[in-house]
């Protein structure tokens, strides 16, 4: 009879322990081992149905048709070597041995029929029955375990936000810029006279005038840097120049037009600290 017994039980009854891989088979003379570090923890099984579903599974055996002898034989000689070491961890386990014993002696016995036609029960059905309920919630809780969980296979993302409240002044809208601009128009319109002139205004004159008028004023009303070719009454023709060169100096960075608020007076200053 060729022996079937799983490779988890080859050189159990010989060997005390393995050394760097290698099986111990006899006790060192010379080396005090304590008492408690040769004890056989059920680590490897969650109890005796997944113990004798391991046997059944490993030998490719029918579960419903379980080769009891066998199985039986094979399942007692791993309990006999973990009552010798633990018999309270063991426990659970002689239980199931009991169990396995009972149902091969129910087989070796003869079934008498019944006088019914109906079939005598198997001995084995009732195992048969618990081994393939603990298979299937065996196989579901592998299923949940392969589910990602949250500080093992992923863990949850962390990151700091800045809530400092930054005050920025509002942008001056171009709307805002337009409308600032016709009123200067009308109001040069009431005060123009209509004296036929040819004068030639240059803008870069009108942009070193509007920096000199910056030059010792923290802000200057965007109005206020109109006021003298209106009041003197020079027309539109200077003040579209001298609006000119305020956007160019605008465009090169060296004055900042400003507004606190929306529908806020617009103010000019310099984007520079003058030398003194």
């Amino acid at each position: 009879m060729i022996d079937s017994t799983p490779s988890l039980m080859d050189g159990m009854s010989a060997s005390f322990a393995k050394l760097y891989g290698e099986p111990l088979f006899q006790l060192p003379t010379d080396l005090y081992i304590p008492p408690d570090a040769l004890e056989v923890f059920l680590e490897a099984f969650e109890g005796p149905l997944d113990l004798l579903l391991y046997l059944i599974r490993k030998q490719n055996f029918n579960v419903l048709d379980i080769p009891m002898a066998q199985v039986t034989q094979q399942y007692l000689s791993y309990v006999e070597q973990i009552r010798h070491h633990n018999l309270e961890l063991a426990a659970e386990y002689l239980l199931m041995a009991a169990m396995l014993i009972e149902i091969k002696s129910r087989m070796l016995l003869p079934m008498k029929k019944a006088d019914s036609d109906e079939e005598v029960d198997d001995p084995r059905a009732e195992l048969v029955r618990r081994l393939l309920e603990y298979e299937k919630m065996k196989l579901a809780a592998q299923e949940l375990d392969r589910i990602p969980q949250m500080g093992r296979d992923f863990f949850r993302a962390q990151g700091f936000i800045d809530h400092t409240v930054t005050l920025v002044p509002p942008h001056v809208d171009l709307v805002d810029l337009q409308v600032a601009w016709r009123d200067l128009l009308a109001r040069a319109k009431l005060t123009q006279h209509h004296t036929i002139t040819r004068e030639a205004l240059s803008v870069r004159d009108f942009m070193t005038r509007i920096l000199r008028r910056l030059q010792n004023q923290k802000f200057v009303e965007f109005k206020e840097l109109f006021e003298d070719a209106i009041e003197s009454g020079q027309g539109i023709p200077v003040l579209v120049v001298n609006f000119i060169a305020l956007l160019e100096l605008s465009r090169e960075a060296l004055v900042e037009i400003t507004q606190a608020e929306a529908y806020a007076p617009i103010y000019v200053r310099l984007s520079f600290t003058p030398q003194a």
